[in-house]
């Protein structure tokens, strides 16, 4: 069983480090575009996740750049270029050279001003959103933690698919961008060798909009916005023409034909099961080990949060049984008793330190969830190593995905052990935090994170320690703020690793010389 021993003071220096660019808002910070570390020409032989077969999905060679149609379209860039207002140059500052980056960060921004959990009705009972009225009242969607793992995972999928496609034509064709063929026009980012058709930016802004309206429905028009403006900083950063775009938003169409297609029938309409269900599953789980969880709110919602999210497909796990932890202590046995005294200690002798652990990680109502955590840990990364934006998408999708699947094992079982949380096993016993509306065993901080790590370490092997060592605290957060033992925690954190290792499985057969 794996041990939690890092030194409290070293996981401090850490998290004090990273504060001020990682608590504050799911924007990090601003960087300027970069030049690409590589560029991968051989990028459009990648493996896809969603695209089954890539040929199926074929693209018309664009304009030669003798025609007097392309000819047209370069004069209208320069004309563009020369007459930017300043709103327009900020524009192209912030869509920057890596505009996965960017859509990322709005997609966390989502995620954090739907995190609110429907408050109940004035006579006590709750109305559940409903995407068939999202406007509500209460408004779809409700952002948790699961929702806003599924919303990144199509999201990165989507742009990398999408990606992979672009430099598949983008090398075939080989058609520069405009600075290339008209040294007058100034290319606004670090010239990086990419061919300019089709464009990548309009893949990543066609998908991005899509997925983002269909997880979103509510934010429609500022979704639209973003899109239209970040088409047009494109032509006004001098990096494509007008054809470029339209390939580009093409490629990204036919992708989230398919996103949605598997969005349609994963299961997570259904994940919210209903009263009946929902004591069904309850009331096996005390016929099975003689427990329940119960909510504890007043008033008490009749359903906790998504019941049945442990049945909805993954993307690199076969079966979720394949990844299930085996059963929790049972209630009143020694190793249930010697956990119930740790987390009596820390509540009677918390330190400052861990208090400000558990308040970090909280990831309660109104963030970004724990997934949007491991998303920020992914961009620093990223930008460090100035990845280019299909090795960018490339670490998002592996790590969103396997985290996805980590939401779902760790749902699974959170419901087939239905284990109580200790406010419920403890007289007396309060938390820092609050408690969530789900069963205790495994800890979902503990299974996203150590998911998410598991990838990162893949990709950026010289961090790998750091990235466990983030993963560890997330665990030991949950500990300190009262919601978990530290069984939850620890098989928590080995079922992460399992389902880390599925996704890093698959990078490493995907074609791709690391």
């Amino acid at each position: 069983m794996k041990k939690f021993t890092i030194q409290i003071t070293i996981l401090m220096l850490l998290v004090v480090g990273l504060q001020a660019c990682l608590e504050e808002t799911p924007r990090f910070y601003d960087f300027e575009s970069y030049e690409f570390s590589s560029v991968d020409e051989d990028g459009g032989t990648w493996s896809t996740i969603l695209v089954i077969d890539p040929s199926e999905i074929q693209l018309a060679a664009p304009l030669s750049v003798n025609s007097p149609a392309y000819k047209q379209e370069l004069k209208d860039v320069k004309n563009l270029t020369s007459t930017l207002t300043s709103a327009e140059r900020k524009a192209v500052e912030y869509w920057t050279s890596n505009p996965v980056i960017r859509w990322n960060e709005i997609a966390l921004e989502m995620a954090a001003k739907y995190n609110l959990i429907p408050g109940p009705n004035a006579d006590g009972t709750y109305t559940l959103p409903n995407p068939a009225n999202p406007v509500g009242p209460p408004a779809f969607p409700f952002a948790h933690p699961p929702y806003t793992s599924r919303m990144l995972a199509y999201l990165s999928v989507a742009q990398y698919d999408g990606l992979i496609l672009a430099w598949k034509y983008k090398f075939q064709f080989k058609r520069m961008g405009p600075s290339v063929q008209d040294s007058s026009i100034k290319s606004a980012y670090p010239e990086n060798g990419l061919p300019s058709y089709p464009s990548h930016g309009a893949v990543i802004a066609k998908v991005s909009k899509e997925i983002l309206t269909l997880m979103f429905p509510l934010e429609a028009q500022v979704l639209e916005n973003h899109y239209q403006q970040h088409l047009q900083s494109m032509l006004h950063a001098g990096i494509n023409v007008p054809s470029d775009l339209e390939a580009g938003v093409y490629l990204g169409d036919e992708v989230v034909k398919l996103a949605k297609m598997r969005a349609s029938i994963d299961g997570m309409a259904r994940a919210q099961a209903s009263k009946p269900v929902s004591d069904s599953i309850a009331n096996a789980a005390f016929e099975r080990f003689g427990w329940k969880w119960q909510n504890t709110e007043v008033p008490q919602r009749p359903v906790g949060l998504t019941p049945l999210f442990g049945q909805v497909k993954m993307w690199h796990v076969p079966t979720v049984e394949e990844v299930r932890s085996p059963p929790p202590p049972a209630i009143g046995s020694a190793e249930f008793e010697a956990d119930v005294r740790e987390l009596e200690r820390f509540a009677r002798h918390m330190t400052l330190d861990q208090r400000r652990i558990a308040n970090w990680w909280e990831d309660g109502l109104g963030s970004y969830t724990p997934p949007g955590h491991w998303n920020k840990f992914a961009k620093l990364s990223i930008v460090q190593a100035k990845l280019n934006p299909l090795r960018a998408a490339r670490v998002f999708a592996y790590m969103n995905t396997a985290i996805m699947d980590a939401g779902v094992a760790c749902w699974d079982i959170k419901y087939y052990y239905h284990y109580p949380r200790p406010v419920e096993t403890i007289r007396n016993f309060r938390t820092i935090l609050g408690t969530p509306n789900f069963p205790a065993y495994t800890s979902g901080h503990s299974t996203f994170s150590a998911a998410g790590a598991e990838v990162l370490a893949h990709f950026f092997p010289t961090q790998a320690q750091q990235f466990r060592v983030w993963a560890e605290e997330a665990a030991m957060s949950r500990l300190y703020g009262g919601i978990h033992y530290r069984f939850d925690a620890v098989e928590g954190t080995i079922q992460g690793e399992k389902v880390g290792n599925y996704a890093v499985a698959r990078a490493k057969s995907d074609g791709i010389d690391e």
